[in-house]
């Protein structure tokens, strides 16, 4: 080992650090003497983090560096660093009046990447592009174009509850036009939607293999969940459909889908997916069956269908978060007639109360993401705001809660909005862990979310790629955003 007078050498099996004294870190961050939470490991105490150049360079014990006080240095004492959050089903375009606000409103809330779960695929590359231009000052941006539906499609644009997400497809030739060109125009993903034929939705799934796409959706109507996860469906959303499927009668169930779709081709999609909905779950929540449910949830583990609950979303009409006075704080930084009329529709919403047959489903919800979580099922967090009076950024720690509640771990839930997301789209090199190479999008909290998974809302700064915004940075944004309506 070569001899250095003015360093200290530490030898670790057969690497050599070597420390200067007062170390100098040319344009850097030095995050110093702070907890790191890694999503898999749990807490790492005393830890010295170097970021350049938007990424880590170095993580090292506090006791191994002497930083100089030329360096530009956070105090990490009693704080905790987590990576940057992803909410991982979010829609730009299902309020397009909302869409410029919620790069800020994510950033925030601690939430650095963000996957777009269905939208005109115009609208949506444009906040893709817009992400891309100013990485450091924009969450990641991850999209799947428009919903890829069947005849007739269920976001239509027939109302304001289902705007033009989606795109009707008659034919397998239409899958195969309407796939090749959102491949093109360069989507991160795919969706597949509820009124695919069979034949249609096991096209999607053969193009996406053959272009390297994963696949999420809801499972198609005309289908079971095993049929789907056996085309090589990559994830579902919400665990739609199901409990169809987990019904002691699910063939007797699927015959009559399959029926009323037949007979409804001249429909609205919106209502005719609404029928089926209303005809069917109480049904098959009513037939829940434990071992056929193992059953498809041991099909989903192995093929490794993974699954976005959007707990807080499902659970929403009974458990109702948005009514609280702390929840609509945060409606003063969407434009203003959209806190209005988010206000008078949750007034009227508040006066009606929910049906048994609502209080059972969000129990089974509840207790199937407990399940699917011991089955060994990858979970991701999202939230798909700004649907149902979710608040784009605050909504995403709501989720993390109720994740909790139905049985992960903090640490766990955690993991579902970082290392997760990141695997799904094999940037697991760049993304979701507090590691030297890594992209440097941060959070450094306050208090320990490992002892309460609350403490996620306790921000004291964001880093975005390298970008530092401290606690009066983020409230300057929020200020900002309540003023300019």
């Amino acid at each position: 080992m070569k001899y250095l007078s003015s360093a200290l050498c530490i030898i670790l099996l057969t690497t050599t650090y070597c420390i200067t004294p007062n170390t100098y870190f040319s344009n850097a961050l030095c995050i110093d003497n702070i907890s790191i939470i890694d999503p898999e490991l749990g807490l790492i105490e005393h830890q010295t983090v170097i970021i350049k150049e938007g990424k880590i360079l170095q993580v090292l014990s506090s006791g191994k560096v002497n930083l100089s006080s030329k360096n530009r240095i956070i105090d990490g004492k009693d704080k905790f660093l987590i990576p940057g959050l992803w909410d991982a089903h979010v829609h730009f375009a299902y309020i397009e009046e909302i869409a410029p606000r919620m790069f800020d409103l994510f950033l925030a809330y601690g939430i650095t990447s963000v996957r777009d779960t269905g939208g005109e695929i115009h609208f949506t590359s444009a906040w893709k592009k817009k992400s891309l231009k100013n990485p450091t000052s924009s969450p990641r941006v991850m999209i799947a174009g428009p919903l890829l539906d069947g005849i007739p499609n269920v976001y239509d644009g027939s109302d304001h509850k289902h705007p033009p997400l989606s795109v009707g497809l008659a034919t397998i030739s239409d899958v195969r036009n309407k796939v090749n060109e959102l491949d093109s125009m360069g989507v991160d993903f795919l969706k597949a939607y509820e009124m695919l034929t069979p034949n249609q939705f096991e096209e999607v799934m053969r193009l996406a293999k053959e272009k390297g796409l994963n696949v999420t959706g809801h499972i198609p109507l005309s289908m079971d969940v095993i049929s789907a996860s056996n085309a090589g469906l990559n994830s579902m959303e919400h665990m739609r459909n199901l409990e169809l499927s987990c019904a002691k009668n699910s063939d007797e169930l699927l015959a009559q889908r399959q029926e009323i779709l037949a007979l409804g081709k001249q429909d609205i999609g919106g209502i005719l997916r609404s029928k089926i909905h209303a005809l069917q779950r109480p049904l098959a929540i009513a037939n829940y069956d434990p071992q056929r449910a193992q059953e498809v949830l041991d099909v989903l583990a192995k093929n490794e269908t993974w699954q976005i609950p959007t707990l807080a979303l499902t659970t929403g009409l009974t458990e109702r978060p948005f009514a609280s006075s702390k929840w609509q704080e945060t409606f003063k930084y969407l434009p203003d007639n959209i806190e209005l009329n988010w206000k008078k529709e949750i007034d009227i919403l508040m006066t009606i109360t929910p049906t048994p047959f609502n209080e059972k489903y969000t129990e089974w919800l509840t207790n199937m993401v407990g399940q699917v979580h011991r089955t060994g099922i990858e979970i991701m967090a999202g939230t798909d705001c700004p649907i149902f009076y979710l608040t784009p950024g605050r909504s995403l720690h709501e989720e993390l809660e109720v994740l909790v509640k139905a049985g992960l771990t903090p640490l766990e839930a955690l993991k579902t909005a970082t290392t997760n997301p990141a695997k799904y789209f094999n940037l697991e090199k760049e993304l979701g862990t507090v590691k030297e190479t890594m992209w440097a999008d941060l959070l450094i909290l306050d208090e320990n979310p490992l002892k309460d998974i609350r403490n996620t809302q306790k921000i004291n700064a964001v880093i975005k790629q390298g970008h530092y915004l401290g606690r009066s940075d983020l409230d300057e944004m929020l200020e900002n955003l309540a003023r300019d309506k």
